[in-house]
């Protein structure tokens, strides 16, 4: 998933095992992440995505401050993803506390640990298809 923002940004899904960096995106004022390969792709994150940073996360709280998460992990999840116009991608912290990616200072590394499983019904339905052929090929004994 890429931010609302990021719609006019050329972008592409993460796959696992590859380094990401958190960057700002030119002509917007969102933040999120690229590969050091092609800095003005974002990389999307779907909800559930599992990030290992070198570093423990920094974000800014304000123009000024700038925090530190306590932590080099986290998920990649969404927050009010109904809710228009307003930023959602957000990284969830073995606390429970939650950052906003758009919050997260530039020039992080991440690798993608691990991509959530999802299961589509044609695949379910594609699973059900082969086990009755499997049935109808069985010898009676």
């Amino acid at each position: 998933m890429c931010d609302y923002s990021l719609h006019a940004v050329a972008s592409r899904p993460a796959r696992v095992g590859e380094t990401i960096v958190t960057t700002g995106f030119y002509g917007t004022s969102t933040r999120g992440f690229a590969s050091k390969e092609e800095p003005g792709v974002a990389v999307c994150l779907l909800p559930g995505t599992e990030l290992a940073f070198e570093h423990e996360v920094r974000y800014n709280r304000n123009w000024l401050l700038t925090k530190n998460a306590g932590f080099c992990v986290a998920r990649f999840c969404a927050i009010e993803p109904r809710a228009p116009h307003q930023h959602h991608d957000a990284l969830s912290f073995p606390d429970g506390n939650t950052v906003l990616v758009n919050l997260l200072s530039e020039g992080q590394y991440a690798r993608v640990l691990q991509l959530p499983v999802i299961r589509h019904e044609q695949d379910v339905s594609g699973e059900a298809e082969k086990a009755d052929a499997a049935a109808d090929l069985r010898v009676p004994a």
